[in-house]
């Protein structure tokens, strides 16, 4: 049997198709339903597996790697805690299923554009914080104003969008939601993750050796989280709306039938967000790579004295 290294995924790292693979298996939807004791118990046996690079018993190589797939869906990666379940990046097929179809089905009115963006901001709220880089706390006061500020600026993109679609072709009122989801994540994501960009994110040598904390680093990493988040949103909250108006002109949906409209775009968006996700996630390596170059004058001075021109770092999902 080959030596097996629970310290990397399983798949290359250095392509898109070996990222998403990784993250296909990381983000599976079942992996939401493990019990406590099973993701206890998957913790036990990656972490001995480390230390003693023993095969447990009743274990072969893919059930040891099953094992570390579960753990990886359920623990961060720096701090090593257990994930809040809904906003575990497994948690954002069902999740986003129920809330993009929500946003895309119920656009018409103030009220119901108000209820559905606040809800999405919230999940995402707790999604980016849950799935923030580095080790370091965020304060209450500072998650609280970094909400609110996500939670004003979509709702008023929204809101917005919508009083200036109101006498143009329906489809454009369809892609509302979507244009204050991505104006959003502009705005969520780093103030969730604020804390990283005031505080910086570890950063290691390829040997695994900490240098510090990098503010360049994190505000490079938050970047790319932004345009993987956005690039996520985008088959189920511009097919699906396409498609529907698509089957509205072919008469799909009259006669009786306009109720089969939420279940259609359930489907269509919990379809795309399965697929999305992990495609979304692969676009960057979440072990990133940064040039000493471009680290602060403090930390580049470090990393040159150990003989390193590249740091990595958690830039975070």
């Amino acid at each position: 049997m080959s030596l097996i290294d629970l310290t990397k995924p399983r798949w290359d790292q250095n392509t898109y198709w070996g990222r998403a693979t990784h993250f296909f298996h990381l983000t599976n939807p079942l992996n939401v339903l493990a019990s406590d004791k099973q993701l206890d118990e998957a913790k036990k046996i990656v972490t001995e597996f480390r230390k003693t690079q023993k095969m447990p018993s009743g274990y072969d190589e893919e059930k040891l790697w099953a094992a570390k797939y579960l753990y990886d869906s359920a623990f961060h990666p720096d701090t090593g805690e257990k994930m809040i379940l809904i906003g575990r990046m497994a948690a954002q097929a069902p999740m986003n299923t129920l809330i993009t179809g929500g946003m895309i089905t119920f656009y018409r009115t103030t009220a119901a554009t108000v209820f559905w963006q606040w809800l999405n901001q919230t999940f995402n709220a707790i999604v980016n914080y849950t799935n923030r880089g580095g080790d370091t706390p965020i304060p209450v006061s500072q998650m609280v104003a970094s909400y609110c500020c996500a939670c004003g600026g979509a709702l008023g993109t929204a809101l917005y969008l919508n009083s200036k679609v109101k006498n143009m072709n329906p489809l454009f009122a369809r892609f509302v939601p979507f244009a204050a989801v991505a104006g959003a994540n502009c705005l969520n994501i780093p103030m969730m993750r604020s804390s990283e960009i005031i505080n910086g994110t570890p950063v290691f040598t390829l040997s695994g050796e900490r240098i510090g904390e990098s503010r360049n680093a994190a505000r490079y990493g938050i970047s790319l989280v932004v345009v993987s988040r956005i690039f996520m949103a985008i088959p189920g909250m511009i097919l699906t709306p396409m498609a529907t108006n698509f089957g509205l002109k072919r008469g799909w949906f009259r006669g009786g039938r306009h109720w089969l409209i939420l279940p259609f775009q359930l489907a269509s968006v919990g379809f795309c967000v399965t697929i999305a996700t992990p495609l979304g996630c692969a676009m960057f390596p979440q072990q990133a790579t940064f040039p000493v170059s471009r680290l602060e004058p403090e930390l580049a001075k470090i990393a040159r004295s150990k003989n390193v021109d590249t740091v990595v770092y958690n830039k975070g999902l």
